[in-house]
């Protein structure tokens, strides 16, 4: 772990040398949009990334700090998740990767959103398992360990500087977290209460944070009604809803799921009476093989995304508070919805954050 820390100060220090200048591609775009409407996206992967010699280029080729290349793009914030203890896996988003991330996040001035798995890997609507140190804890022991996990992650960043703007309690909570104890339809009461004991850790240490609790499948109204019936019920409370929308990787067309999301925030946000956000979302880059995709297939994507953007700004009556690109710089050859090229530039997908 200490060496991964070093090597993480080190490159930080080294990326403070690059930065994306202007010049003819495009005007350089201010941090915030003028309605306070949030793009970002999560790009979690980087450092391990940079670690393993990878670097980021704008589309002239000049090699440019990955998160200046966001912020060119229109980006005013960046998601960063966290995994309970990663030391299995080279120490990747632990808080001291997490607090490197946010540094440079600060140093551009953007938000910062923090995505708490409470995990020691992925944890999504199809895996919640328990981190490997709390297994065979109590219901209300395992309240003490997120308590204790999230109030440690927040105050490393408070203590250097870094103030969150939002928090996520969980990935993707669908069915709920930490299974079987916090399965939302076998333990719904349990559910809320370890939802809460995240909540209340934010609130004790960043009052003004907002916190998230983030579902997948945007377009499913049902999903969030009986998710989000069972927080009311058993008493927990949160600040912003927050949905994965993939048009990709659901069945209806494309353009169906864009327009049910739409649908389902302005139901939610007037149901619960609070605002919603595109906390991930993804388009179509590559082929099945890692190969970065043709022309036709970007361009569409790039229309979905610039599409979902403007009706979350323009069609939600200002419940929508933002999208977030789920790990837009990552390689084809690692993840099919990406937006960037095998060797670090970004593809014409990006162009929908700034074209606005």
């Amino acid at each position: 772990m200490h060496n991964i820390i070093t090597s993480l100060l080190a490159a930080f220090l080294l990326l403070l040398s690059f930065s994306c200048s202007n010049d003819s591609e495009s005007n350089e775009i201010e941090n915030d949009t003028a309605d306070n409407f949030c793009l970002g996206a999560d790009i979690s992967w980087i450092t391990e990334m940079e670690h393993g010699g990878h670097r980021f280029y704008d589309v002239n080729g000049k090699e440019c700090d990955g998160f200046a290349l966001m912020q060119k793009y229109g980006m005013n914030a960046v998601r960063l998740r966290v995994w309970v203890d990663s030391s299995e896996h080279g120490g990747w988003c632990s808080k001291e990767d997490v607090l490197a991330k946010a540094l440079r996040a600060k140093r551009l001035g953007m938000d910062v959103m923090i995505d708490f798995h409470y995990s020691d890997w992925w944890a999504d609507p199809s895996k919640q398992d328990i981190p490997e140190a709390w297994k065979g804890h109590s219901y209300e022991t395992l309240k003490k360990d997120v308590a204790a996990h999230t109030a440690e992650v927040l105050r490393l960043l408070k203590d250097n500087g870094i103030t969150p703007k939002w928090v996520q309690t969980g990935n993707e909570t669908s069915n709920g977290f930490l299974w079987p104890l916090g399965q939302a339809d076998k333990n719904p009461e349990q559910y809320a209460g370890l939802f809460m004991a995240g909540y209340n850790a934010v609130k004790d240490v960043f009052p003004n944070t907002s916190v998230i609790v983030h579902l997948d499948n945007g377009h499913d109204a049902s999903l969030y009604k009986w998710n989000l019936d069972i927080l009311k019920k058993y008493g927990a409370q949160w600040d912003i809803i927050g949905m994965s929308v993939y048009p990709f990787w659901s069945s209806p067309p494309a353009d169906r799921i864009i327009s049910q999301s739409i649908s389902n925030i302005r139901s939610l946000s007037a149901r619960y009476d609070c605002d919603v956000m595109v906390v991930e979302t993804g388009m179509e880059c590559a082929d099945d093989n890692g190969n970065i995709a043709g022309e036709k297939v970007l361009k569409e994507s790039r229309r979905l995304l610039s599409r979902l953007i403007s009706e979350c700004r323009n069609n939600t009556g200002g419940r929508c508070r933002g999208v977030f690109y789920w790990e837009p710089e990552c390689k084809p050859s690692m993840y099919r919805l990406g937006a960037f090229t095998e060797d670090g530039r970004p593809t014409i997908i990006m162009d929908a954050f700034r074209n606005q």
